[in-house]
């Protein structure tokens, strides 16, 4: 099998395969008596292989899979693979702390603040986070706190105080600040339910893709290794 037949197959370039090749993803190959590479069915299934372990975890780590995978080393194979699963099994439990979190910080009051607004340091002390952390929120358009006419120090109330609650519960589920900023507007416009839900059917749907394509990666990788222990 040529190059060109490969790639077709896969709608890559010529090219593409033998970077492919030189890279350890594929077995080692024979060469012609004119030097040009030839490709086997152990080639095409290690590609359909890193393609589809490609979608689940990534280039970089579905070629680690690949090379060790080819160099003999399966036991570091698993070890990738197995450290994919356990990442998403705890982005999926972060993903239900954060709903939970949520849900209750977008459809109730948070705790009230007695009295006059917290000041930085107050909400930063209450959040466990640094002062700065805050600063950089409303940098971002996350945070409006008010200012004291007379000190011209920030003063947040009741709902800068909500927004910063679920500004800290996105950012410890990994959201980017321009994500979180993003959420936070629609927040204030909607009312907090639409935002909410599509936030969590976005990151459920992350989910459920990403678990599919690391077992679409793992059907293929399997067909691989059978073919392996046939040759």
């Amino acid at each position: 099998m040529r190059p060109i037949d490969l790639a077709r197959e896969h709608g890559l370039s010529a090219q593409a395969i033998r970077n492919y090749d030189d890279a350890g993803i594929l077995p080692p190959t024979e060469r012609s008596q004119t030097g040009y590479r030839r490709y086997t069915p152990l080639h095409a299934q290690a590609l359909r292989a890193f393609l589809a372990l490609r979608g689940g975890h990534g280039h970089q780590q579905a070629m680690g899979i690949m090379r060790a995978t080819n160099c003999g080393d399966t036991e570091s194979a698993y070890r990738l693979i197995d450290a994919a699963h356990v990442a998403l099994l705890a982005e999926r439990d972060n993903r239900t702390e954060v709903a939970t979190a949520l849900g209750a910080l977008s459809t109730t009051t948070p705790t009230a603040v007695h009295g006059r607004p917290l000041t930085v340091g107050e909400l930063a002390r209450r959040l466990g986070v640094h002062p700065a952390t805050l600063r950089a929120w409303e940098a971002q358009g996350i945070l409006h706190p008010e200012r004291d006419r007379a000190t011209g120090y920030r003063e947040y109330g009741p709902d800068c105080v909500r927004d910063a609650e679920i500004a800290r519960q996105l950012r410890q589920g990994g959201y980017p600040l321009s994500q979180v900023a993003q959420f936070i507007d629609s927040l204030r416009k909607t009312g907090g339910t639409d935002a909410l839900t599509a936030l969590l059917e976005s990151w459920q749907d992350r989910l459920t893709t990403r678990s599919r394509n690391l077992l679409a990666g793992s059907a293929q990788l399997d067909t691989y290794f059978a073919m392996l222990d046939q040759t």
